[in-house]
């Protein structure tokens, strides 16, 4: 399941311009076992029973931060800078691939390839 929203906004300090959020990006499939956590909440309040299952299986990931901006920054610089962090952590997860020698095997003769892509 791809993930409903991209970028939820959490709160936004009143005396100061900072924004707590949270990311929530698409795992590809071969992957999500690995991602998967069945007891894996979400920062958010209000995802969804969907939603929270698509983090327990691994389908979606998420990510939570703080945004700082400038003390005269805007909603639209911070929604600007949120994209550009959502974007970068969903091709972390799409290009990043720690998984890619996994179950590589050596018998004490011979290795056997693995890998997961």
């Amino acid at each position: 399941m791809a993930a409903r929203v991209k970028i939820i906004v959490l709160e936004k300090d009143p005396s100061e311009p900072v924004y707590r959020y949270v990311l929530w990006a698409d795992v590809p499939i071969e992957r999500q076992p690995f991602y998967a956590n069945p007891t894996a909440q979400s920062a958010w309040t209000g995802a969804t029973a969907s939603d929270l299952t698509a983090l327990q299986n691994g389908s979606v990931v998420e990510r939570a931060g703080e945004l700082r901006l400038k003390t005269d920054g805007t909603l639209a610089q911070a929604q600007a800078e949120l994209q550009t962090r959502w974007a970068a952590f969903q091709n972390d997860i799409t290009s990043q691939n720690k998984w890619a020698r996994y179950g590589t095997t050596w018998d004490g003769t011979n290795w056997t390839a693995g890998g997961v892509n």
